[in-house]
């Protein structure tokens, strides 16, 4: 039977999920040095491939069947699964049969390879599968199988078009044989989403899913129990059981694993509700033109790579001195000291177009890792309102924290766990630490015709953004895409407007033409087309080249930055070469990007800036362990994040059950 299968078609109850225990001391070293071999072990697949024999056993049986014999033979698979559990014969038969389905229905067949994906999910582990491998199609051989089973499957994506999309292209799959789907996005009322999470499987991004558990957990007020339930319903409460949205948590499948639960864990998700509205416009207003009256260095340090302020002893006085004119509200220092230095952080910590956009007159977060808007977000404890201040926009009423989960919480909830991505490898060590997940790198199904360029590195901005024209128009004049990445909003219209000014036309893609996203990456394989990205790039949409493109060198890629982790780099470069198809990618970057600044003490002392750019072979091998050694500092840097905040959890969790409330 497969590692998860047995818990999975026993679980019972009203809101079924699994409890954490919270790890200690030793424990949690041993685990730790667990993750650590895994990731040097590097996601073996071996021992999957017998999986690939299983299926092909039942291949010719399957194709002499007619579409009424598999869905028969669809309905008589259920109680031998549900009975008997996720044997690899069972399974195999079930895989066997989702494939001749797909192939018959969607006309696309699933590779062996995507057999062994799909087999790496079943039992409850990462599979990294390259750009372009049919991580889609994968998913349907563990959430059709598990769904025969009678267990409830969510496949999570990172927005609300993937799951649209990716729901309304397998439906064919599903309802042959014989199961429902369901897909939650944003904007559905309550009805809408009892009944699509009532499906066998339910496709849902992973932020509304949260959202929905936590206002269940609000609903019933703490944990959810079997006992209580049937308590309820005997005391004529089961209109709150049956308000419920969700059914549980059994099964999930994360696409873009890394990007969900590492990337976005470093930050809460918190259900708010109308707060204190004690802080007039003005008080915000002063609060920032009080910052302006310190002095970085002597009254306060911005810490880029922990994005904090701190307050120097210094700054007290000053303070005080500042605000002797005010009243009210600032005649109390700790109160006074505190709002300053939010103010500072909005200052120095918080850029629009980067962090965040204005729309109608709106501040608008900007989701650091996809670029994508967050319209229904905001930040905590005034930060949000001294933006709005920053930015002259009508400051809005500051929220009260009603519940609040971090996903390194929510998913170690599942009963089971499984994700899919292209970049795993190098956070497997944390997969497995924090959630349990093993990971498994799958082969490709043709070989890859990937070529890697040197990162070529610059001792300006300026300088950089030179050659990136000047690379740009040398790739276009040949005929070849190119698809550049930009790490923010601001990046991404710079380039376009350099690009304008040399002649060239471009295609851009951020936070502010994210509703164009699925056009203009479809494009960005044509002859010719320059295509300017944030860091959504397309991700969870393939980029199919143009007839006669191939025989050209195929897609180009260019980074004009490097990113905090070198596997979100490796995932943008992930976006050529899918399929067998040739392409190429590069990395531009300079001393004065990001990522040095906001590392400066651990790193800048290294290199002497004279050697860059000069084509000294010394000064290359430098720089470029200077930007590694950077991209180590902050892969560090986030990590610690991610840990403290799971440690925060952890604190609140025994806080909140000694007082008796939920999350």
């Amino acid at each position: 039977m497969s590692e998860v299968g047995a818990g999975l078609t026993r679980a019972r109850g009203a809101y079924p999920e699994r409890g954490v225990d919270e790890e200690r001391g030793l424990d949690r070293l041993v685990r730790d040095l667990l993750g650590q071999l895994k990731r040097l072990r590097g996601g073996r697949v071996a021992r999957h491939r017998r999986i690939v024999e299983l299926v092909e056993a039942h291949g010719s049986r399957f194709a002499g069947l007619s579409d009424e014999e598999l869905g028969w033979q669809a309905r008589s698979l259920r109680p031998e699964l549900r009975a008997g559990g996720l044997t690899p014969a069972r399974v195999a038969e079930s895989f066997a049969l989702v494939r001749e389905v797909a192939g018959r229905r969607l006309e696309m067949r699933h590779f062996d390879v995507q057999l062994i994906g799909g087999w790496v999910l079943l039992n409850g582990m990462v599979a990294e599968m390259a750009t372009g491998e049919g991580k889609t199609l994968t998913a349907t051989l563990p959430a059709c199988t598990l769904a025969l089973a009678g267990v409830p499957v969510h496949v999570i994506t990172v927005n609300d078009y993937l799951a649209r999309r990716d729901a309304a292209w397998m439906a064919p799959v599903y309802e042959a044989l014989g199961l429902s789907v369901g897909v939650v996005a944003q904007g559905m009322d309550l009805e809408q989403r009892r009944q699509a999470y009532r499906c066998d499987v339910t496709y849902c991004t992973n932020k509304e899913l949260v959202f929905d558990y936590l206002r269940d957990r609000l609903d019933l007020g703490r944990r959810p129990g079997p006992i209580r339930s049937r308590l309820e319903r005997l005391g004529g409460k089961a209109g709150r059981v049956e308000r419920l949205r969700l059914r549980g948590l059994y099964f999930a499948i994360v696409d873009e694993a890394d990007s969900v639960l590492i990337d976005e864990a470093r930050t809460p998700l918190i259900i708010s509700g109308p707060g204190d509205n004690s802080f007039e416009a003005e008080v915000y207003r002063q609060a920032l033109e009080l910052s302006e009256g310190l002095e970085s260095g002597r009254d306060y340090y911005v810490d880029f790579a922990n994005r904090t302020v701190e307050l120097r002893e210094a700054a007290g006085e000053r303070l005080e001195t500042l605000a002797e004119p005010l009243h009210g509200f600032w005649t109390g220092k700790r109160r006074r000291e505190e709002l300053v230095r939010l103010a500072l952080t909005a200052r120095h910590l918080f850029h629009r177009d980067k962090h965040y956009v204005v729309r109608d007159g709106k501040v608008q977060i900007v989701d650091e890792y996809t670029g994508r808007i967050m319209p229904d977000r905001s930040w905590e404890y005034g930060l949000h309102q001294l933006i709005e201040t920053k930015e002259q926009c009508d400051v809005t009423t500051q929220t009260e924290v009603l519940g609040r989960i971090s996903y390194q919480k929510f998913f170690r909830r599942y009963l089971a766990l499984s994700g899919m991505t292209g970049t795993a490898r190098e956070a497997a060590g944390e997969l497995w630490s924090v959630y349990r997940l093993e990971v498994a790198a799958v082969p490709t199904n043709k070989p890859m015709r990937l070529r890697g360029l040197r990162t070529r590195i610059f001792r300006t901005a300026d300088e950089k953004w030179a050659a990136i024209v000047a690379r740009i128009g040398e790739l276009h004049d040949r005929g070849r895409p190119v698809l550049v990445g930009t790490r923010t909003v601001a990046a991404s219209e710079h380039l376009a407007e350099l690009l304008a000014a040399a002649g060239l036309e471009s295609r851009v893609l951020n936070a502010l033409q994210d509703r164009h996203e699925a056009e203009i990456v479809a494009a960005a394989g044509r002859r010719g087309q320059i295509t300017v990205a944030t860091n959504m790039a397309g991700r969870g949409t393939d980029i199919k080249l143009e007839s006669g493109i191939a025989e050209l060198g195929g897609l180009h890629v260019i980074a004009t930055e490097l990113h905090d982790a070198g596997r979100i780099d490796r995932q943008l470069f992930g976006r050529c070469g899918r399929q067998g198809d040739p392409g190429s990618f590069e990395a531009f970057a300079s001393l004065q990007d990001e990522l040095l600044r906001a590392y400066p003490r651990r790193v800048l002392g290294l290199l002497p800036r004279r050697w860059v750019g000069t084509g000294n072979p010394a000064g290359r091998l430098l720089a470029r362990l200077l930007f590694r050694r950077a991209q180590r500092a902050a892969e560090r840097s986030h990590f610690a994040m991610r840990r403290d905040l799971l440690k925060l959890d952890d604190s609140l969790e025994r806080a909140l059950a000694f007082a008796g409330r939920g999350e």
